[in-house]
């Protein structure tokens, strides 16, 4: 899933095919140590384009395992959290141990090794419990600020946004434009994947704007912006949570009928706390529960709107998923 996406809007003489080809080949010649490999990956994975490549990453990932018991802070913390991004099981305390003295403070000559430092930090971020990954952050934060003042600008600034904004918890593509704007200043570049990368913007720009047009379509023609004034009208808010949630182009009909809950979700919200009455309140409470069109009948008609565009958009997701999976959800999502 995800492989295959609608290339309209790259300019003629851009060939995308060319361009995954290429970065392929990198990956199975690449000419430098397993670090390379691994940065490469991690260069994919912060540019939001790993999941052509995903068979290629897997056999560098095993290939490369071995570096996670080096004595090299960045080959040991970027394999150990490329392993864990994979799902690999592995203990971060038993990895971190060689770094630090014995009463678990980290060995101040790491101080100086700035991507070291980064690495350390990144990894900080993916902590389940281990005390060495709260010292680590702890240990990385503080060296990292401090040394900011004396880094080359590109490096400096890509240090600051990784404290200001760690990769774990950012918006991925958020985060993949400030990580191509750091790769472009970097002495070596890498143009197939800088070129796969700013493709990959595009298209993903031109599926959201189509994706936001046909749910503006949808909300306009249901009309519970103008039979129910008190409510939300929030469109492309809406439509935020499902676009980053849920990445890559085969999510496409999940990310908007995903929107379309959220709007009805709201929509609901506000007539509970905002425009109903409570005798109001219980006779769509009983209208829920019996799940038919008929009930709506006993309705207010600012009601009766937003009934029929929660009862027709469920139904139409449950067909979704019954037509697509073989199973017929529809009784949950009532439930719910």
């Amino acid at each position: 899933p995800g492989r295959e996406p609608a290339s309209h809007g790259l300019s003629d003489d851009f060939d995308f095919q060319e361009s995954l080809t290429n970065v392929q080949a990198l990956l199975h010649h690449h000419p430098t140590s397993g670090r390379g490999l691994l940065t490469t990956v991690d260069h994919l994975k912060r540019l939001c384009i790993d999941h052509y490549f995903q068979d290629e990453i897997d056999t560098i990932m095993d290939s490369c395992a071995d570096l996670i018991h080096g004595d090299d802070l960045l080959d040991a913390t970027l394999s150990l959290r490329l392993m864990r991004e994979a799902g690999y099981s592995v203990s971060a305390d038993d990895v971190l141990r060689k770094f630090a003295h014995d009463n678990g403070d980290f060995n101040l000559g790491l101080s100086k090794d700035i991507r070291g430092l980064l690495s350390l930090q990144d990894m900080s971020h993916l902590n389940m419990g281990e005390s060495s990954l709260y010292k680590a952050n702890e240990f990385s934060s503080r060296h990292l600020r401090f040394a900011i003042k004396y880094l080359e600008p590109n490096l400096a600034r890509y240090v600051r946004q990784s404290l200001d904004h760690p990769y774990h918890v950012s918006l991925m593509q958020y985060k993949a434009r400030h990580h191509l704007s750091y790769m472009q200043n970097l002495p070596t570049r890498n143009m197939a994947i800088e070129n796969l990368a700013r493709a990959e913007f595009r298209i993903k720009k031109l599926q959201h704007q189509r994706e936001m047009q046909e749910v503006k379509r949808w909300w306009m023609d249901l009309g519970l912006a103008q039979d129910v004034p008190a409510a939300r009208d929030q469109v492309l808010k809406w439509y935020m949570w499902p676009m980053t949630v849920l990445e890559g182009f085969s999510f496409s009909r999940y990310r908007i009928e995903i929107t379309k809950i959220i709007s009805i979700v709201y929509i609901v919200d506000d007539i509970f706390d905002l425009v109903a009455t409570q005798e109001e309140l219980s006779l769509f409470n009983e209208a829920i529960k019996m799940w038919d069109l008929e009930a709506a009948d006993s309705l207010p008609n600012y009601m009766i709107s937003c009934y029929k565009a929660l009862y027709t958009t469920t139904n139409d997701i449950a067909y979704m998923v019954r037509k697509e999976h073989g199973a017929n959800p529809i009784n949950h999502l009532k439930k719910a």
